[in-house]
């Protein structure tokens, strides 16, 4: 009880916290093409896992895209944090700012996810097109070709929908005392690891993709994009990243995750290596974590048997685990209670923060989010390392 005691007294009802002081802020000029455009560098980063962006933000030329082409949410926000995540590598926050990609807009990218035409198809194309339409034409489609023979079936087995989503981001890198200019690019594939299409007699059909196939096919892709990228202007010579990450099916709980990334160096027209990237996230309770981490499902289901105690008619306390080289990193917790009184909400919430600090190690980041049919009731973060959690009692 000790520990809940210490809690009570960090308990923090954020409603006049301090914000972060944007008043030290840094003017640059930013290159981009042959003009220069004045921009301001915030001094305050968030922390060390974010990067800072330019100010006036300058939204993607390919914005909106995303959400039409993913599977869920899930998949989303884990295709598009988890390449920040891994740009990190390369572009250091320290000395790189982020802008979202300039280069490949809707069109283009519309284009390259499309399937490719084969010849007979693309002539027949261009022989419907008016002829002063026809040197626009441009048979880009990176996916397998539909060649129209045998049934719907076969022909979707035979050549599946692998590529889902590009993704572009910009890494600036300050070029003198004053200015910033692209200093690298971070492409982003989503590939489907299930194929959706639908029968002629209305219901979806699917088609399972493997593994190997999908890293293979991505590998092949991206040493397309790459080549295609280096005859952009100001693309000729920076460095390109490309991770390649696998969607789960549209009915999973948990999202995708990356599974390699590799390099194509200044004027490289090719990505010259490639790293697996060995990350998966877990849903607990479940019975793939009970068979891949028991000793971590072990220590969620006792940690969820103790809220159980605190409401006896309660059992819906669900987490996801995010683990890095079989070790996990990340685990992030749901937990929607019936909402009695305010008092009684700082009471559980202490309750589960001591419950933290005693089934989840300090070596990685756990964060618990406690929420009623009113919203979300209060919040528990603990970093890595950090010996007590920050507690949040939203006022609502």
């Amino acid at each position: 009880m000790k520990k809940i005691f210490l809690l009570s007294l960090m308990v923090m009802l954020i409603t006049s916290a301090c914000a972060p002081n944007f008043s030290k802020e840094e003017e640059i000029v930013q290159q981009t093409d042959d003009k220069n455009e004045k921009a301001v560098i915030p001094k305050y980063s968030i922390s060390d896992e974010y990067y800072r962006t330019i100010l006036p933000y300058k939204p993607g030329v390919a914005r909106g895209l995303v959400a039409a082409n993913m599977n869920n949410r899930l998949d989303i926000q884990e295709f598009e944090t988890g390449l920040m995540r891994l740009a990190q590598d390369d572009f250091s926050p320290d000395k790189y700012v982020f802008q979202e990609g300039q280069y490949l807009d809707k069109e283009t990218i519309r284009s390259w996810l499309s399937r490719k035409k084969t010849d007979a198809q693309f002539k027949e194309l261009k022989d419907k097109t008016k002829e002063n339409d026809r040197d626009s034409l441009k048979n880009e489609g990176l996916n397998p070709a539909d060649t129209g023979d045998g049934d719907l079936k076969a022909r979707n087995e035979r050549s599946p929908m692998y590529l889902a989503h590009i993704t572009e981001q910009n890494y600036l890198v300050q070029d003198g005392d004053d200015k910033v200019a692209l200093g690298g690019v971070v492409i982003g594939l989503a590939m489907n690891s299930v194929h959706y299409y639908t029968q002629e007699d209305g219901y979806a059909r699917e088609v399972k993709l493997g593994d190997k196939e999908i890293e293979e096919r991505g590998k092949e892709i991206a040493n397309t994009i790459v080549d295609r990228m280096r005859k952009k202007k100001g693309l000729e010579q920076v460095p390109i990243t490309v991770a390649i990450f696998k969607q789960n099916p549209k009915s999973s709980l948990t999202p995708g995750n990356f599974i390699s990334v590799g390099q194509a160096g200044k004027g490289r027209n090719s990505v010259n290596g490639w790293d697996k990237v060995d990350e998966k996230y877990y849903l607990f309770p479940s019975s793939a974590a009970d068979k891949d981490y028991r000793d971590d499902a072990m220590k969620f289901n006792e940690f969820k048997a103790q809220i159980e105690d605190y409401f006896p008619n309660f059992t819906s306390v669900v987490g996801k685990g995010h683990y890095i080289d079989g070790q996990m990193q990340r685990m992030s917790i749901e937990i929607p209670i019936q909402f009695y009184g305010k008092g009684e909400i700082v009471g559980f919430t202490q309750y589960v923060a001591g419950l933290m600090l005693d089934h989840f190690p300090d070596y990685m980041e756990t964060s618990i989010s406690i929420t009623s049919v009113n919203g979300p009731e209060a919040l528990i973060i603990r970093k890595p390392d950090q010996e007590t959690p920050t507690v949040h009692i939203y006022e609502n």
